[in-house]
């Protein structure tokens, strides 16, 4: 299955119906369509971009950037979004890495992309709503003709790159194909939601990550994506009192900071069947509290870049007088997944007993841009490393109780400890440092540096947390920074991560 295809039926079988609400503004599915065939026209004939050309978009929540989104797959494009959280060298980074020489930014992006075009002269750069630091692609479509380019797509065409990064912190882009992506579609459709026509999902978390998977499943089934510019729980109440939509898609930091904010239990929320979560484990109490005040509305998917959406998923009936210990589970596999545990040597675990998740699934990746890595990621038999350990129970039910890797997932975004501890390292007063993820009740675990100053140095948490703000994403600088004297090394000189991770989660119902 093509994406263009699934693109095409949307708008075929629900033309004249919103499609997309933003603030005031609105777009129906027939409107998507048309600037979406314009906006294709332009990037494949002003623009030049042929079919497998590499393009970055630095888009915030936006009512265009779902047509951008849809312009580039119908232009054939390899495109790859960027976070608008990260720093401007992260981002810099991953614009080599692609290779990409054209980058498409948002209105509220302007100002970073005049910053990336002072650093990247030879890039294209054009804006998406914005002709501050290019010429504005929606004034080139006015012009460009109403038509599909209609290209030869192929189910194995690469047409997403997603960048995560390894256990050292190494860049790496996850490719997506046509064919991989439809099968997320599907597997949502199948196994998360199932949207009607004219329901709303509402969205406050970026559609560059897991919120938009949900985008294509409501385009097709008619359904309604209202987006939000951000999340901020007083507005997030606001929009669901005003739009009155039927489903909502939260990690479990959001869904705690809704918890704690004045007039919550006051507020209308009647309208909500469906409440998704995923992308970080969710606290036992903040899920019993969710499901007193809410009931067993509740949808939890797992997934992870290289495998989006949904390699479990936990059902409203799974919720539904749940024993405590099933609370900490991610659900049971989807019926499109197949999964292994293993131990160290690759071999298949005892019932009961937990192991590292190997998968396989028609919405895994292709690859990662390096060989070499994808080697290592995908085994013999086309099972994927998932570098999560799980141990699943006797009806089926899967729990993620640790990770092989050192990754933290901070209020449901990753975070590599090399790359914050590569930054550390650049301040004059630190000798060396080393990054672990603790506990915390808000955001699932905090980005925590333990540090060794420099003989004759000096420097306060205060400093060094500036100083990792100043070179990365404010979710990776650390929260909370400890001086120690020392750090525990592996024989060839490694920070041993655990050995300063491991006391902290002592005594817990899982090390994630």
């Amino acid at each position: 299955m093509l994406v263009t295809e699934l693109i095409r039926r949307g708008a075929l079988y629900h033309r004249d119906r919103p499609a997309l609400l933003f603030g005031e503004r609105a777009m129906t599915f027939a409107e998507v369509e048309t600037l979406s065939n314009r906006l294709a026209q332009v990037l494949g004939g002003r623009l030049g971009l042929g079919k497998g050309s590499p393009v970055c978009l630095l888009l915030d929540n936006d009512l265009v950037s779902v047509p951008t989104d849809f312009a580039c797959v119908k232009a054939g494009l390899v495109r790859t979004p960027l976070n608008g959280r990260l720093s401007l060298d992260e981002q810099l980074a991953m614009i080599a890495r692609t290779g990409a020489l054209t980058l498409i930014y948002g209105p509220a992006q302007a100002e970073r992309a005049a910053l990336v075009k002072a650093a990247r002269p030879d890039l294209t750069i054009c804006g998406a709503g914005d002709d501050q630091v290019g010429p504005d692609l929606l004034v080139l479509a006015d012009d460009a003709p109403d038509r599909d380019p209609r290209l030869d797509h192929q189910p194995d065409d690469v047409i997403l790159a997603l960048f995560t990064s390894g256990t050292t912190g190494t860049l790496k882009a996850v490719h997506h194909t046509h064919a991989s992506y439809a099968a997320v579609v599907q597997n949502v459709l199948a196994n998360v939601i199932d949207p009607q026509r004219g329901q709303i999902m509402l969205h406050a978390a970026s559609l560059i990550h897991a919120s938009g998977c949900f985008v294509m499943p409501y385009w097709l089934r008619g359904g309604i994506a209202a987006i939000l510019p951000g999340f901020t729980p007083p507005s997030y109440i606001e929009a669901i009192e005003r739009l009155r939509p039927q489903a909502l898609n939260l990690v479990p930091t959001m869904l705690q900071m809704l918890f704690q904010t004045p007039g919550i239990d006051e507020a209308d929320l009647s309208s909500v069947e469906t409440i998704v979560y995923g992308a970080s484990p969710m606290p036992r109490p903040v899920l019993e509290k969710a499901l007193a005040r809410w009931g067993p509305v509740f949808v939890q998917y797992y997934g992870q870049t290289e495998a989006p959406l949904a390699i479990c998923c936990m059902s409203k009936a799974d919720h539904a007088d749940a024993p405590p210990e099933r609370l900490l589970s991610c659900g049971r596999p989807s019926p499109e997944t197949e999964i292994r545990l293993v131990d160290e040597g690759g071999q298949e675990v005892p019932p009961g007993e937990a192991g590292e998740i190997l998968l396989r699934a028609p919405f895994m990746m292709k690859g990662y841009s390096d060989p070499a890595l994808t080697a290592e990621a995908i085994l013999p038999g086309g099972w994927l490393r998932t570098r999560d350990i799980g141990r699943f129970d006797a009806e089926g039910y899967l729990t993620l109780v640790d990770r092989t890797s050192d990754m933290i997932v901070t209020g449901g975004y990753n975070v590599y400890p090399r790359e914050v501890e590569d930054v550390l390292a650049g301040h004059e007063a630190v000798a060396q440092a080393a990054v672990v993820g603790l506990p915390d009740e808000r955001w699932g675990e905090i980005v925590t540096a333990f540090v060794i100053l420099r003989q004759g140095a000096a420097a306060d948490e205060t400093a060094l947390i500036a100083h990792a703000h100043a070179h990365l994403a404010g979710y990776k600088a650390p929260k909370a920074v400890r001086f120690v004297e020392s750090i525990p090394l592996s024989p060839v000189g490694k920070p041993l991560r655990r050995a300063l991770r491991d006391p902290f989660w002592v005594g817990r119902e899982r090390r994630i």
